[in-house]
């Protein structure tokens, strides 16, 4: 009876630790599911907000579902209203201290089909739902040093695959500004001198590498580019 008793509480404890395994599992599918699901929504109203205010409109989100309800059932997605009393969103203002999470503009490599939107701030709540502007860098157009960070497991991982000569578009409401990727370097994370300051006007991503570390990544793959063109954008003109 002993041995019988032994064995039958041996294995309702295996049993237990299983459905322990079990839940622990399902708890951390249902975690990444919802990191990975809010920052994709945050980018897909974050790309329509931007797109609305380059049209001289103010983003809701109310209007962003109805848009995007309607696009699902087979409409056309709205373009932002053409009214006179259209409200416009403040520009970018151009000192260097700005408010954390404020949106900057869009960040494209087309080659490499990144195309995410970029906040200030480099704070983990900032990184999670968009590519960081570090304060204190410069900002687009300006004489300077951009630096963005990015995490390597989600809106820069296609950093691992960016060559020499790739074009980088940083889109703002001010207009465009066309980089070309100089080079790529690894370094340690106290080596801030990638961050310091240009004459001329550059751009310099950063992220954590190597991209497929497990845990917190030893170094960080920078790259470096330097900007090539600009398309300085007219603000909307009130209709008559």
């Amino acid at each position: 009876m002993s041995a019988r008793s032994g064995s039958e509480r041996t294995r309702r404890m295996l049993a237990g630790f299983e459905w322990f395994l079990l839940l622990f599992g399902l708890l951390a599918l249902d975690t990444c599911i919802w990191i990975y699901t809010s920052a994709t929504l945050d980018q897909a109203y974050e790309e329509w907000a931007f797109d609305q205010t380059l049209l001289g409109a103010k983003p809701s989100i109310p209007v962003f579902i109805a848009n995007e309800i309607g696009w699902l059932f087979g409409g056309a997605r709205a373009n932002a209203p053409e009214h006179e009393n259209a409200e416009k969103l403040e520009r970018i203002p151009p000192a260097r201290t700005l408010p954390a999470g404020l949106l900057l503009g869009r960040l494209r490599i087309s080659r490499l089909k990144v195309a995410v939107m970029v906040r200030e701030g480099a704070s983990e709540s900032t990184l999670r739902r968009a590519v960081g502007h570090i304060p204190g860098t410069a900002l687009p157009g300006a004489i300077g040093n951009i630096g963005l960070a990015g995490h390597r497991d989600t809106f820069f991982r296609p950093l691992a695959k960016v060559r020499k000569s790739d074009t980088i578009e940083f889109e703002t409401d001010e207009g465009t500004y066309r980089y070309v990727v100089t080079s790529t370097e690894i370094v340690s994370p106290r080596d801030v001198e990638v961050l310091k300051a240009s004459a001329g006007k550059t751009l310099t991503l950063v992220t954590c590498y190597p991209f497929y570390f497990v845990g917190s990544a030893p170094k960080r793959f920078i790259v470096h580019a330097v900007e090539v063109a600009s398309n300085r954008r007219l603000p909307p003109q009130p209709s008559s």
